[in-house]
């Protein structure tokens, strides 16, 4: 049975708009989490904003395609089980992808 998606906005200290996930990403929700990017991105017109997957579980094909219409503006924040994946995918050449601190 998989982790339900959770999504979640919220602001840094620095106004950077970040958006949370927590459970697991696959074709089942991937567009309730493209909505979810989109909204983010509304809320920082112009700026950065953060994609914080560090309680992501898992991510598949179409959660990785959700991501790429706003690899110009987003900044992943991963943990270490899903940096290869984000990696094989090349999105850490096309956009900054960190590990957790």
């Amino acid at each position: 049975m998989s982790t339900p998606l959770t999504c979640s906005t919220g602001r840094r200290p620095d106004g950077a708009v970040v958006l949370t996930a927590t459970g697991e990403i696959d074709m089942s929700n991937a567009a309730a989490f493209a909505t979810a990017l989109t909204g983010a991105g509304d809320e920082s017109p112009g700026n950065p904003f953060v994609v914080d997957l560090t309680r992501v579980e898992y991510i598949d094909s179409a959660g990785l395609a959700a991501l790429f219409p706003h690899v110009e503006r987003l900044r992943l924040l991963s943990n270490t089980l899903l940096m290869p994946v984000l990696t094989v995918a090349g999105l850490d050449d096309i956009t900054t992808v960190a590990p957790e601190s």
